[in-house]
């Protein structure tokens, strides 16, 4: 007999008679989560994986490269999955100041993302800052929705109104979530599991997590990207990871259909063994890619350091703006301008010697209002995203 993982209510949305689920609290029982055979391989894999990723990130000797890298990668594969056409060139495209392809409220969602999780990771590092709560997820929330689409629906609010998932109305809808006035109940039983003791491990009580958050579905727009969010959280209050470089979104953009197919057996099927394995796998297989594109990373700045500063047309200014191109792997010479602190003419000569040094690419072919890109670096971070 399948598990029962909550019930149903029957309401009225929009003349429809439709049936809304309500999940019950976690952790999972009737029998309980137990972690034996293939789930605890994955658990112990994922671990392992997690644990070699906070090791390479510790061995670089500046990590504020890789967050800025890695954090991006995560940015623009979570915003992808709800169907944002925005890529990672284009964001950075954006962030050097010059036009990216895509739409400009593609990119914005992206930035929105990226301004909720930096002010969220602030909050979990600050003395008097906010816990994983639902306080801290609202108030991402209004920083992932304000001026982008779906920008008027209540931004860092709790939905007040039914929604529903996939569908042109709740009558041929994929899924009902609870209905509007016992969210912020069902929300504050999951922020308790959060911070309550548990026998679980903290990796599989995100992935707990996450399941019940998609559940709850307590905004109107921007739940996959907040519940995406929510992982990273987690794996960062319970100490995890030291830094967010695990794009977990990579794997669930992958086996897109799969990710939505395991969410819904856990309503349906009462299956968390099934959505654990799934997520342990994910956490598994993209820390281990994570890894290795850490090295790769770091192998190509230091062959490439030593590119520049062998060759004979590369001034001090291009040593210089080397050491900045991982953070800004698109850089016009305006830009050139800014980081070096100096003068249009001494930025021009420094990005001229990196391309001399067969480091950077211009890229738009025009004369004036030149791009410039790190290429190399781009084609190892881009991969996939």
């Amino acid at each position: 007999m399948p598990r029962i993982t909550g019930r149903y209510e029957q309401i009225e949305v929009g003349g429809e008679r439709v049936a809304a689920f309500v999940p019950n609290t976690l952790p999972p029982h009737n029998p309980p989560l137990r972690l034996q055979g293939q789930l605890a391989a994955s658990r112990d894999s994922a671990e392992a994986a997690l644990a070699r990723l906070d090791l390479a990130s510790r061995m670089v000797p500046s990590s504020g490269w890789l967050i800025y890298s890695l954090v991006r990668k995560e940015a623009v594969l979570s915003s992808q999955i709800e169907g944002t056409q925005a890529t990672l060139l284009d964001l950075l495209t954006h962030e050097a100041g010059a036009k990216p392809a895509a739409a400009d409220e593609d990119v914005s969602e992206i930035c929105n993302y990226l301004d909720a999780l930096q002010y969220a990771r602030h909050q979990l590092r600050s003395p008097n800052g906010l816990p994983v709560s639902l306080r801290l997820l609202n108030e991402a929330h209004r920083r992932l929705m304000t001026g982008a689409r779906g920008g008027n629906k209540s931004p860092g609010e709790v939905r007040r109104i039914q929604n529903w998932v996939g569908g042109t109305r709740p009558g041929n809808a994929v899924f009902i979530p609870p209905p509007n006035q016992l969210v912020s109940n069902l929300l504050s039983d999951l922020e308790t599991y959060l911070h309550n003791a548990n026998d679980l491990p903290p990796i599989v009580r995100a992935g707990l997590a996450h399941v019940q958050f998609e559940t709850i579905h307590p905004y109107l727009d921007g739940n996959g990207r907040i519940g995406r969010l929510l992982i990273a959280l987690l794996l960062d209050e319970w100490e995890l990871l030291e830094q967010p470089l695990l794009y977990i979104s990579l794997y669930f953009r992958r086996h897109q259909m799969e990710y939505y197919r395991r969410l819904s057996a856990v309503r349906s099927e009462g299956d968390f063994e099934g959505w654990i394995d799934f997520f342990l796998e994910g956490v598994a297989t993209v820390a281990k890619e994570a890894v290795g594109l850490i090295t790769a990373m770091f192998e190509l700045v230091a062959t490439d350091r030593a590119k520049v500063l062998s060759s004979g047309a590369a001034s001090v200014s291009a040593a210089r703006l080397f050491e900045q191109l991982p953070h800004h792997p698109i850089i016009t010479i305006a830009g050139a301008v800014e980081l070096l602190e100096t003068t249009k003419p001494t930025a021009a000569k420094a990005v001229g010697g990196l391309v001399d040094a067969g480091v950077l690419n211009e890229t738009t072919g025009r004369r004036r209002d030149r791009v410039y890109s790190y290429s190399a670096y781009l084609d190892l971070l881009r991969a996939d995203a």
